[in-house]
């Protein structure tokens, strides 16, 4: 990794990022909602910290929404009725932010 990646991150990354964000805006407007909606859980309740897994996660929420709605299904047919339940199973062979916080706490705690 070069210093300019150092800095602001990989340009690859950035453009599937995009490239992600992109087939989210076209999702129809209940799928648009709900993916932001998990986009945000993932977020603030300690979603993944790999880039891979980012990139691997919302690619499958986004293949999964783009069948649904093609299927005329509603967000519920897919995610079920406990949508946290569900974004918590789609980082559950992850390290999550969670994790790492965890490991950071009982690491400073051990040296005391």
């Amino acid at each position: 990794m070069n210093l300019f990646e150092k800095m602001i991150g990989s340009l690859d990354d950035k453009r599937e990022w995009r490239a992600l964000e992109a087939r989210a805006k076209a999702l129809p407007s209940e799928y648009r909602k709900a993916y932001k909606a998990i986009q945000k859980y993932l977020w603030t309740a300690g979603g993944t910290t790999d880039w891979k897994d980012i990139s691997r996660i919302f690619g499958s929420l986004l293949d999964l929404f783009e069948e649904g709605a093609a299927e005329g299904r509603k967000v519920t047919d897919l995610t079920g009725e406990d949508a946290a339940a569900f974004c918590d199973e789609l980082v559950k062979d992850t390290t999550t932010w969670k994790d790492k916080y965890r490991k950071k706490l009982n690491d400073t705690l051990g040296r005391g």
